[in-house]
């Protein structure tokens, strides 16, 4: 294979995610599969090893893509403290509600990718994650000064893994309605950016 340089290395990787990307947007990660990555791809489909060993890095490596620009949304707000709670709740709330495919890629079963992922491909990622929490533990320490160090984690690791959940309560298909509706389930239908919202007043009352 001829050389490339390190430009058009990370071009091709970001290219990679790009379609993995948009195929996601269409269907679940278990119907997903390399071969249609390929198909969509200005290079030779097995180009595709050189950066990522199966679909699950491939997974990982957009996840990792998504906390890097909520991060630098979340460095956007360090800049406007204070902000009142409800100001606060609203501006995290609409940051997550703008990333619908971190909120899916969270929906998947973590440790299945973890499991099938090299080491590389997940300190990767846990650096962009904790670099996350650091950024909303330095906004709630200059926004809610009243509050303890022990406070502020128990607010973000409530916070965190509740998002796990976010997508799959907010995305129901008409089936689901249909079984819910049948089975007298008191369901309240909520937007992503209502339940983060809601879940942060909470964990901040």
């Amino acid at each position: 294979m001829a050389r490339i340089t390190k430009c058009e290395s990370e071009a091709r990787r970001q290219e990679i995610l790009n379609v993995t990307a948009k195929l996601y947007q269409q269907m679940s990660f278990y119907d997903l599969n390399l071969k249609m990555i390929g198909e969509q791809l200005s290079f030779t489909r097995t180009a595709i090893y050189t950066y990522f060993d199966n679909k699950e890095e491939i997974l990982l490596g957009l996840l990792e893509r998504e906390y890097q620009q909520w991060n630098q949304d979340l460095t956007d707000l360090l800049n406007q403290v204070p902000l009142e709670k409800e100001q606060f709740t609203s501006e995290i709330a609409q940051s997550l509600a703008r990333r619908p495919l971190l909120l899916k890629i969270l929906a998947v079963d973590m440790s299945s990718l973890d499991e099938k992922s090299r080491p590389q491909a997940l300190i990767r990622l846990k650096t962009v994650y904790g670099k996350s929490i650091q950024l909303i533990q330095s906004l709630l320490k200059d926004n809610f000064p009243q509050l303890s160090s022990t406070e502020i984690d128990r607010v973000v690791f409530a916070f965190f893994p509740f998002l796990y959940g976010v997508y799959p309560y907010t995305i129901v298909s008409d089936k689901q309605r249909q079984a819910m509706d049948q089975a007298d389930v008191p369901y309240v239908y909520w937007s992503a950016e209502e339940m983060i919202n809601n879940c942060l007043l909470m964990l901040l009352k």
